[in-house]
């Protein structure tokens, strides 16, 4: 009895079992059961492992990208100039104490007074040292981060050393303000000395005159090529060329309308074409202000008066100005050229001469590609002699 009930239970069981896979098929449906398989289960993990890794490796890169940023800005903010209040001072012979007094003292003009970027006169500290001071105005500087970066930029100013490059000795940045500090030179500027070569004070040999265009070619060039940024001038004239007691010129006031917000260069005879029209300022538009220097040191002669007389006789414009169109117009070359300098035995300084008025032609061109960088301006330069 016991045998035939475990079989009846026995054979009920496997026919509730079999039943819906009879049905299935019957009906043409076909199932199929899961596998419990370990390499199901094993790649499912794997999977977890996977993307658990890539969510940490993004967690860690974006915790490390913030805190470099974070770290970063804090050390630019630890590390920034800091905004000084007085004068900042790039010479040991300068007093800070002694400087804002002797400053005051502003009777003893240099060159011209009306100077539309400012008036230039001479001070003597109170250990007496002798400083040549321009006050620039107006200026506007109030702002904490327009006066930081003044401050920054002429740092950069008062670290260039060159021996045609004058050098800024220090800064006094005031509101509305502010006065540049340099070397006194008892020669003065370029515009002082051709001033007395017209006025028979002075004599300039061809020599001299040669040394001080070289001198302009070289302070140019290492404004050009050798600050890291380069300068630009932006206001090349013989007022801003200062000669010390051996005639060796030193370049002043370069690149203060990029350092200055507001700074005002008026527009000379010395300003390149490109300036005028559309106030568009390159290293050619300094090369363009070097020839007009350059014909100036060769004819002796002053543009500002050339420019007058022309005026009057109604001619046109032309490369270099009236004095660039007065000097195409001599019959000879030779007749352009400064009679004070030329004399029986001279042929061969005369020859260089009309070879630097073929480069001042160059430098003068209307368009800025035509004229040479700074470089190749020494080059010829220095071809024509030995120094």
């Amino acid at each position: 009895m016991a045998f035939f009930t475990f079989n009846i239970h026995t054979l009920l069981y496997l026919f509730l079992f079999s039943f819906p896979l009879f049905s299935a098929a019957t009906s043409g449906v076909q199932t199929h059961f899961p596998p419990f398989s370990r390499a199901s289960r094993f790649n499912n993990g794997f999977q977890r492992i996977l993307l658990s890794v890539a969510l940490g490796v993004l967690t860690g890169l974006t915790a490390s990208f913030l805190a470099v940023f974070f770290i970063r800005a804090l050390l630019r903010f630890l590390n920034r100039t800091p905004l000084l209040q007085g004068p900042l001072i790039f010479s040991p012979k300068i007093d800070a104490d002694s400087l804002p007094t002797a400053l005051l003292n502003q009777t003893h003009f240099l060159g011209s007074s009306s100077n539309p970027n400012g008036k230039c006169y001479k001070a003597i500290l109170a250990n007496g040292f002798t400083v040549a001071v321009k006050k620039l105005e107006p200026i506007q500087c109030g702002r904490t981060e327009a006066r930081r970066r003044i401050q920054q930029q002429m740092a950069v100013l008062g670290a260039l050393k060159h021996r045609n490059v004058m050098s800024l000795r220090a800064y006094v940045g005031e509101m509305g303000s502010c006065c540049l500090v340099y070397d006194f030179l008892p020669a003065g500027s370029l515009e002082d000395a051709m001033r007395k070569v017209r006025e028979n004070q002075l004599e300039l040999k061809w020599e001299v005159r040669l040394r001080i265009a070289v001198g302009i070619a070289r302070g140019l060039q290492f404004l050009h090529f050798e600050c890291n940024p380069r300068i630009l001038h932006c206001n090349l004239k013989p007022s801003n060329i200062l000669l010390d007691a051996e005639f060796e010129p030193r370049l002043v006031d370069f690149g203060l309308t990029n350092l200055i917000p507001d700074f005002h260069t008026s527009p000379s005879l010395y300003t390149a074409p490109e300036c005028l029209n559309n106030s568009r300022y390159t290293d050619k538009s300094d090369i363009y202000s070097f020839g007009v220097i350059l014909r100036v040191l060769l004819t002796g002669r002053d543009p500002i008066e050339t420019e007058q007389v022309s005026s009057d006789r109604g001619d046109s414009s032309g490369s270099g100005g009236s004095l660039g169109r007065w000097v195409e117009q001599s019959v000879e070359p030779r007749e352009a050229l400064d009679k004070t300098i030329i004399g029986e035995g001279m042929e061969e300084e005369e020859e260089e001469m009309v070879l630097a008025l073929r480069i001042a032609g160059v430098c003068t061109s209307e368009l800025a590609e035509d004229r040479p960088c700074s470089d190749e301006l020494l080059v010829m330069l220095t071809q024509l002699q030995s120094f």
